[in-house]
């Protein structure tokens, strides 16, 4: 049981968390939710569609100009207040490194830390336990946050995926986040190579198989447009193809841009698994 705010789900129940970026620079959309009423509106069409967790970020994960605390706070806080109060029963989770930041939209009412660099904030979790709030804890590779791969290498990209995030899990646990409420990210691209990447996906199931849900971050990235050889714009079957894999090999939360386009992978996937009864059972009936 994955348990998140005010939402359980079961251990084979596929949770779609959509991105939604506070940003001005962010890779994909350009800045399209910088702005508060064009982020609500993308927040209520996010839920329509099926997501259940609202995934909001004030700092883009590339290289750009510096951010800082008080200004990412900013781009976040008020905004995740008014996502308490239009959805209630939404998950709201916070992409961001920073204790200090954590500590301000768990206030405002977060459920939720997407800690995508890998713990560089050892206090973050600690606001999570705090708070009582859940927690991702991703494998970065020792990157500091904002910087791009620069010939990373490992003996076992896998190896160390379970070292860092079980790591990670466990001191989460022990410093009081509720054990229901933590999940597992490799954390694609980030600390690795396209082949890095692809060779996560391909042994996923070793993650899942540690009992800690498995979250994946998967959504035009560039080891999709690498593989591929396409923009960023031209990355969505990529995408898809890599989530339907994902979701065979056990993963369980998606964080998307494309929600109704990921939903309808996912359902197809529990269909084929068993988990999942088809919508429509006419055939071969009438």
């Amino acid at each position: 049981m994955l348990r998140l705010g005010r939402r359980e789900f079961d251990a084979h129940e596929p949770v779609i968390m959509a991105i939604v970026n506070r940003t001005p620079d962010s890779f994909y959309d350009q800045g399209a939710t910088f702005l508060d009423e064009p982020a609500l509106a993308r927040v209520e069409q996010a839920v329509a569609e099926g997501a259940a967790i609202i995934d909001v970020g004030g700092v883009k994960a590339g290289p750009g100009e510096e951010v800082s605390a008080a200004e990412e706070a900013r781009r976040t806080v008020g905004f995740v207040a008014e996502v308490r109060r239009r959805f209630p029963d939404v998950v709201i989770s916070v992409d961001t490194w920073r204790a200090s930041v954590g500590e301000a939209v768990c206030e405002a009412g977060a459920d939720l830390l997407n800690d995508a660099w890998g713990g560089v904030d050892p206090g973050l979790a600690e606001v999570a336990a705090r708070f009582g709030v859940g927690l991702v804890c991703t494998h970065a590779g020792g990157a500091e946050p904002r910087t791009r791969p620069h010939r990373v290498a490992y003996d076992d990209v896998m190896a160390d995926i379970l070292r860092v995030t079980v790591g990670l899990a466990e001191r989460a646990v022990a410093l009081g986040v509720p054990r229901e409420s933590v999940m597992i990210d490799p954390g694609h691209d980030f600390g690795k190579n396209t082949r890095h990447s692809l060779e996560a996906t391909r042994r996923l199931g070793e993650m899942v198989g540690t009992g800690w849900p498995v979250l994946v971050s998967l959504s035009n990235k560039d080891f999709v447009g690498e593989t591929l050889d396409k923009p960023v714009k031209e990355r969505v079957v990529g995408t898809l193809a890599t989530t339907a894999v994902s979701a065979w090999l056990g993963a369980q939360v998606y964080r998307v841009h494309e929600v109704a386009e990921t939903r309808q992978v996912l359902d197809m996937v529990a269909s084929i698994a068993g988990h999942r009864p088809p919508a429509v059972a006419r055939r071969g009936l009438a």
